[in-house]
């Protein structure tokens, strides 16, 4: 029932995540804190549709996972990631049936709007991940946010305000919506529903299995293979950071920082741990430099903690292939 980012396909379909019940609706649910609004709007169906639930509480994602599972609710995957890549990466144009948003965190400090869930750039992906008659459902005790939040689902260009007198009585059932109920505080909801066929935002939101290979059909690993300076001492490494990648698709491209150089136990080389952030998408990565016997080294990503071969990840192995250049290597081979 929990994925990690690596299990997924990109983008991935109903009949590989839910082998038993392809033909149901899908629903995604944004924020489950601990799952109790799940099982309580899947007993409103005759039966329950396909789940996926993104969280990035790891506790909280345990708690749901127990949840569910007590409440017999097996098509359902849950996962510890960013709402926004899971979205745009692993969904594909068109095939859910709703996303549902309860009591998401409304940032209220000045300034920090920005990191808002519920701004136009989301409402415009969810359309382009919406089928026909689905619709964002949103349910918030937090009127600044909620009023925010209907200005720009219209700022959209792509979404319609359906403003209704209560929410689904799940959403009362959940850990805040008890909490509000219990100072008598009323939530808000609303439906953000589509204004454009996804179709229309193909461009905009394209399937991008280019940037997100498969996880059975990964290519291979990055590396990179150098002869390195006799004299070579890993005491000279320092932090260093690199950007670049910049795209349509991908405007803010991608930032890796080598944080550290390790020795490694058992063997004549090195690790290093890099950070790489995509987006909202961040990875942490080991990329191994180890000893052939012709004397070359090998400069690899290491597959520990199962990372995704994205664009920035490779450059990191790139990074770390420049870095070892700028301390005297002569690099014979690039695979990345």
């Amino acid at each position: 029932m929990i994925f990690r980012l690596p299990d997924f396909h990109f983008p991935d379909a109903p009949a590989r995540l839910y082998p038993h019940t392809p033909e149901r609706p899908w629903i995604l649910e944004v924020g489950f804190g601990d799952g109790r609004f799940w099982p309580h709007f899947a007993a409103s169906f005759p039966e329950a549709p396909n789940y996926l639930g993104v969280e990035i509480s790891g506790t909280s994602l345990l708690k749901a996972e127990r949840r569910l599972r007590a409440a017999g609710l097996s098509n359902a995957v849950l996962t510890r990631l960013p709402a926004t890549p899971l979205i745009r990466e692993v969904v594909p144009p068109g095939a859910l049936g709703a996303l549902v948003v309860n009591f998401p965190d409304p940032w209220p400090k000045a300034g920090h709007e920005e990191h808002r869930l519920l701004r136009a750039p989301f409402f415009r992906l969810a359309a382009s991940r919406l089928k026909p008659g689905g619709a964002v459902l949103l349910t918030t005790d937090h009127e600044e946010y909620f009023e925010f939040a209907c200005r720009e689902a219209e700022a959209s260009g792509v979404m319609a305000v359906h403003l209704t007198d209560a929410p689904p009585p799940a959403a009362l059932e959940t850990k805040y919506a008890l909490k509000w109920r219990d100072l008598g505080l009323a939530p808000r909801h609303a439906r953000f529903v589509p204004t454009v066929p996804a179709s229309a935002l193909a461009d905009e939101f394209p399937v991008t299995a280019a940037r997100f290979p498969d996880s059975e059909e990964a290519p291979a690993v990055p590396h990179a293979i150098l002869t390195l300076p006799a004299d070579f001492a890993p005491t000279a490494f320092a932090k260093h950071t690199a950007r670049g990648g910049v795209t349509r698709e991908t405007p803010g491209g991608w930032t890796a920082v080598l944080l550290d150089l390790y020795a490694s136990l058992g063997k004549d080389g090195w690790v290093a741990l890099a950070h790489v952030v995509e987006g909202e998408l961040t990875q942490e990565v080991l990329i191994g430099v180890t000893a052939r016997e012709d004397g070359s080294h090998l400069v690899r990503l290491s597959r520990f903690g199962g990372p995704v071969v994205t664009p920035g990840v490779k450059a990191a192995v790139g990074v770390l292939t420049g870095w070892l250049e700028g301390q005297g290597a002569r690099v014979t081979h690039r695979g990345y």
